[in-house]
């Protein structure tokens, strides 16, 4: 199955949650990011007002979820399935960081399905859950405190997800720099106003003009921009007679 983006080959599978604020705040984190594909195995509560409340403008996401009595039904046709975990365990599992793992995961998922499963509040996944999954990923935490709300890490996996996207960039808009010649006419007409108000020594403008073309070269003014400083110079030779 090819889908237009990644993205939408990527289902979140929780596992056993009791927490119905949990489902909702979880779909919402997804929606945000782009994901669409919840799936709960086996919850142990039922999506109800606090679970849409929590969702706010994600109820889409909860009216679709697909329900599963078992881990080997959510994870059907997958060809990958990541389980998030803090607890490495003693498997032979791949690791990553979520960061490590998202580009892998949306080149799996430009193909055939894949999945990020998450276990319950209390116990996480069990060995057993674990086994069926190819990759652990670990997000990195305090290791004094590793407790990490279930739909605080679902909304890290999305977030790096988003971000890895090709696209994922927010474009800026174009402005076109300005020219060698622009500029330095722009520094002829700032040391000429400068000595007009009497700021500038004329006997002594090697103190001051390199700092200001220091300071300007920081900046990397474009073509725009000097016109407006030069029409600002131009409105204080006018306001002073010059």
């Amino acid at each position: 199955m090819n889908r237009d983006s990644p993205l939408d080959n990527l289902r979140v599978v929780l596992v056993e949650t009791s927490h119905p604020g949990n489902i909702g705040a979880a779909a919402r984190a997804m929606k945000v990011m782009g994901l669409s594909r919840l799936y709960l195995v086996n919850p142990r509560c039922a999506i109800d007002d606090e679970a849409r409340a929590r969702a706010s403008g994600a109820v889409d996401l909860l009216e679709a979820a697909v329900l599963s009595d078992s881990l080997d039904a959510a994870l059907a046709d997958t060809v990958l399935a990541a389980a998030c975990t803090a607890r490495r365990r003693d498997l032979p599992h791949p690791a990553y960081t979520p960061r490590q793992a998202a580009p892998l995961l949306l080149s799996e998922a430009r193909a055939a399905p894949v999945a990020l499963v998450f276990g319950s509040e209390t116990f996480g996944l069990s060995n057993e859950q674990l086994a069926r999954c190819r990759w652990l990923i670990n997000i990195p935490a305090n290791p004094a405190y590793m407790s990490l709300n279930l739909a605080a890490a679902v909304q890290v996996l999305a977030y790096e997800l988003r971000s890895s996207l090709q696209d994922a960039t927010i474009p800026l808009p174009a402005f076109e720099p300005a020219r060698h010649e622009e500029v330095e006419g722009f520094f002829a007409e700032l040391e000429r106003t400068l000595v007009a108000i009497g700021f500038l020594d004329p006997a002594s403008p090697k103190r001051l003009m390199p700092r200001l073309r220091r300071l300007f070269a920081r900046a990397g003014l474009e073509k725009e921009e000097v016109a407006i400083l030069r029409g600002i110079l131009g409105a204080i030779n006018k306001r002073s007679g010059q």
